[in-house]
């Protein structure tokens, strides 16, 4: 049950009337279950100065393209209230022409454009407003029966408004209703959600959560546990089996549904959910349509819902379901948009947002992990919806031509133009072993700063878990993740793939960079020492290359391998004969992989960096020492030993390999593969011939 947040001692903190919003604004929106993420709206109305410091009645109202429970000031629209009532008295005004009013009514130029339900806020005669969109209030306003039962609740205490798209209509309808009812306490909008007021920011959000919770009671005293979504048909497999088959079939998913554009996905396997999916009625219940018009954007119409009966042998059957579920997804969207279109409208990309399997959960597809989350959360609240809904009566959406509408309004268009512009790597994972070192580590902070989201793989968990937290402070949660993870082990390789599809969907760039180095004459090479080089860097890089190569041919969307070879790939090192020779294995398992990778889309290519001092395990240990005894040199005298030996008189830093990964990995060297790139301050006697 939704409970009151507030907190008097904060409240009192707020010094102004805007602050005092923020603050209910931002307790709203902790809550989904009171209001959508990005949708909702809240207002105050106050006295400010206004530039030649006269008083003026002001109306702070929730900004277009904001999130009530982020929201700061600034994300607030400040208006002159004289210059808005008068429209009260029009019959009539286009969203344009509303749009472009509202631009001259605003107190400072720099706030963002005013929300389309602005007037809702303004026509109303409160100083606080909230809109809303709860899970039980939408359910009754989903109902068939919504209006009749709303009577059983709050009898006369409402205003019931039939359903029409936000706007200019929509606000006037709403002030009238009230008007017309000195009893009127909220305002129900069907389909859509709340309005609530009150004399004072407290007042105003506890009248909120009051209607709300009336509302709740009233639906789970007719809940009936063991018929809802017609009860129970198809069992939910256990955690880890559920994981298993989600991360073995996310690569396929993650292929079907990114088309011009790669989509980035992720796994939920909540409570609600697996209540859904396994439910009698929830194939039907879910293509009704949308749960509230907010959700469209970044839900569709309806998921896609995929007929299968579980069982963890049918991984095949599974993947085969799938690929013609999205295709016939795909097909049913692009003649959606053919029916409904209008004038200049570019349709969206026409793969599910939301896939929901029975006995595993739902999979949920974004431009990022974020967006990816959003949708996953939108469609949380249509299943409480349609829970609260079927408990009350049955489930009703809008038409298709009004969600069609929705979808493409301009009015909603314009927030998702807020978002900043796609970067080189957005869409894509990358895969970095060594994670938690100098050169991986620096690969990853590139690959992020550019829009990847990364997987620091490493045997030093600890220490890429580091670098993972540093990351997601600075770029947002979970754009980076680490796993722990023994190149030399098959099983534990092969597990670090399934964590990176089951987190992301797949993966688009590897970097092979976990290492070691040892150094002794080749008369003292030992067994034991040639054996290490090789499982780590032969085997190890073998095993990560094959892996990727059999998820880049899953989700067929080809993709980039980037191998961290060396100087000594092409040149024998003094004293490092096992070094040597697996760091030339590498180079060419790299080329052969790319032989093969090219019919794929799949490229592969090659960097071989010089004495990267910096961040470097390997350096840190026995390795600088045995290099500078076969030097003849201390270990301290070792960076200036190798910044003289190079033509260009330069030491080599971890960020100038991790722009020779970037570049790579990225469209400006779509057409090379099987390449090497020498970064060494050019070291003459490796140089190739």
């Amino acid at each position: 049950m939704v409970q009151s947040l507030w907190e008097s001692s904060k409240a009192s903190e707020q010094q102004n009337g805007l602050d005092q919003l923020v603050y209910r604004s931002n307790i709203i929106g902790t809550d989904r279950r009171v209001c959508n993420f990005g949708g909702g709206n809240t207002s105050t109305k106050t006295i400010v100065k206004d530039f030649r410091g006269r008083d003026t009645e002001v109306m702070y109202v929730k900004g277009s393209g904001s999130d009530l429970a982020s929201m700061k000031a600034s994300n607030f629209t400040g208006l002159r209230m004289d210059d808005i009532r008068p429209l009260f008295e029009k019959s009539e005004m286009p969203d344009e022409e509303m749009v472009a009013y509202l631009a001259n009514c605003m107190i400072d130029a720099k706030h963002p454009r005013a929300s389309i339900e602005t007037l809702l806020h303004a026509f109303l005669p409160y100083k606080h407003v909230d809109h809303t969109h709860p899970d039980s209030i939408i359910s009754l306003c989903c109902a068939d029966n919504g209006k009749a039962l709303a009577q059983e609740i709050f009898g006369d205490r409402f205003v019931w408004v039939p359903y029409i798209r936000p706007g200019f209509t929509l606000s006037k309808m709403i002030a009238e209703g009230v008007l017309n009812n000195p009893k009127a306490e909220l305002v129900l909008m069907e389909k859509h959600g709340l309005v609530t007021w009150g004399d004072t920011s407290e007042e105003c959000y506890a009248q909120t959560i009051k209607i709300i919770t009336e509302a709740e009671e009233f639906i789970e005293a007719r809940v009936n546990a063991a018929k809802v979504f017609g009860g129970v048909k198809h069992p939910t497999l256990d955690a880890e089996a559920r994981r298993s088959v989600a991360a073995q079939v996310m690569p396929t998913i993650r292929g079907a549904v990114s088309d011009a554009k790669k989509m980035i996905l992720s796994f939920d396997d909540a409570d609600d959910v697996l209540e859904f999916v396994g439910g009698t009625d929830s194939a039907t219940l879910s293509q009704v349509g949308a749960a509230c018009p907010d959700h469209l954007v970044h839900t569709k119409v309806v998921p896609l819902f995929i007929d299968w009966t579980p069982n963890v042998e049918d991984i095949e059957g599974l993947k085969a379901k799938l690929k013609e579920g999205v295709a016939a997804y795909k097909e049913m969207y692009k003649a959606y948009f053919e029916r409904n279109k209008n004038e200049g409208d570019v349709m969206f990309e026409a793969a599910p947002r939301v896939i929901l399997i029975p006995g595993v959960g739902m999979i949920n597809t974004g431009k990022s992990w974020a967006m990816s989350q959003v949708s996953g959360a939108l469609y949380h609240r249509a299943i409480a919806v349609m829970r609260g809904a079927t408990a009350l009566g049955n489930f009703v959406s809008l038409v298709e031509n009004e969600s069609y509408n929705v979808e493409y309004w301009p009015l909603e268009l314009y927030k998702l133009s807020l978002a900043p512009a796609e970067a080189e790597f957005s869409r894509k994972v990358a895969f970095i072993t060594g994670g938690a070192g100098g050169i991986g580590s620096e690969t990853a902070r590139k690959l992020v700063s550019e829009g990847a989201h990364v997987v620091l793989a490493d045997l030093n968990l600890e220490g890429a878990q580091k670098v993972a937290a540093e990351i997601n402070a600075k770029y947002g949660e979970n754009r980076a993740i680490a796993v722990k993870v023994d190149v030399t082990n098959e099983e534990l390789v092969q597990a670090a793939y399934a964590e990176t599809a089951l987190n992301y969907g797949g993966v688009d760039i590897i970097v092979n960079n976990a290492g070691l180095a040892t150094s002794s004459p080749f008369d003292e090479t030992s067994l034991k020492e040639w054996n290490l080089n090789m499982a780590v860097l032969g085997t190890g890089y073998f095993l990560v290359a094959r892996e990727a190569f059999k998820l880049m041919k899953a989700q067929a969307i080809g993709g980039n391998m980037v191998f961290i070879g060396s100087k000594n790939s092409v040149y024998a090192g003094k004293n490092a004969s096992a070094y040597s020779s697996v760091k030339a294995l590498e180079a060419h398992l790299a080329r052969c992989i790319a032989a093969e990778g090219g019919e794929f889309g799949i490229r592969v290519n090659t960097i071989l960096p010089d004495a990267i001092l910096q961040g470097s395990a390997i350096w840190n240990g026995s390795w600088r020492n045995e290099r500078a005894a076969a030097y003849g040199i201390e270990p301290d005298q070792l960076e200036e030993y190798y910044r003289k030996r190079t033509t260009l008189l330069v030491n080599i830093y971890p960020r100038d390999i991790a722009e020779g990964i970037a570049f790579f990995a990225s469209s400006k060297s779509d057409k090379t593969t099987g390449c090497m790139l020498t970064i060494d301050g050019g070291v003459p006697a490796a140089f190739t011939r």
